[in-house]
């Protein structure tokens, strides 16, 4: 099981991340530990364990499962529709695996057609240049772990061949999910990044829609 210290640790630090913004669990004010009580202990992995949410705080909808799919997008790839708050990995038989995802605020969000770049396992962070400019405080680096706001695995969004900067990738505010808060990226829960991680390789085309386009 995760200890205390490791879970308000998992989440003290969440505004940081270029592509997360601050939301506070529900009612934080209530309870005494807001955070622990959306763990139920942890699922191996390298160098850290995966921390593993209760899912009956959530809503049914965003959990991991495969749905019917009949989109034009070929087998293998990802698309994330912003409205549903959900990112399918179309399968054949006109399948998908849907997961419940967390996106970027009003403003915020992207759209368009990209490829996986690369791949990262715990990833490090650092600001962007304007992240810095808009706040001056934040540190430079943070280091790969259970603090970092990425989260478990981070998928790196290129177009023609340069970072976009907006990445899906993990997340230690689970609460989240199936809102609008983040700065751009989109973000899931740690075990379902880590699910995703692994069906999907290098140079993975990724489709962003809202209002059912991807197309600029």
């Amino acid at each position: 099981m995760l200890t205390r210290r490791l879970l308000l640790g998992a989440i003290a630090i969440a505004p940081l991340a270029a592509c997360q913004s601050i939301q506070q669990p529900p009612q934080a004010a209530a309870e005494a530990d807001p955070y622990a009580g959306w763990y139920i202990g942890s699922m191996p992995d390298k160098p850290h364990n995966v921390p593993l949410v209760d899912r009956s705080r959530m809503d049914p909808k965003y959990a991991r499962q495969t749905v019917a799919y009949n989109g034009p997008e070929k087998p293998g790839s990802i698309v994330v529709d912003i409205d549903e708050r959900m990112l399918y990995l179309v399968q054949a038989d006109n399948k998908a695996i849907r997961y419940g995802v967390g996106v970027g605020k009003q403003g915020f969000s992207w759209k368009g057609t990209a490829t996986v770049g690369r791949k990262g396992v715990w990833p490090a962070w650092s600001p962007t240049t304007t992240m810095v400019s808009l706040k001056p405080d934040l540190p430079r680096h943070v280091e790969a772990g259970l603090d970092n706001p990425l989260g478990a695995r981070a998928l790196y969004l290129h177009q023609n061949g340069a970072d976009t900067l907006f990445r899906i990738h993990g997340t230690n505010e689970p609460w989240s999910i199936g809102e609008q808060v983040s700065s751009g990226c989109v973000r899931m829960l740690n075990e379902d990044i880590v699910d995703l991680y692994e069906r999907v390789p290098v140079g993975t085309t990724v489709y962003v829609k809202r209002n059912g386009r991807y197309r600029v």
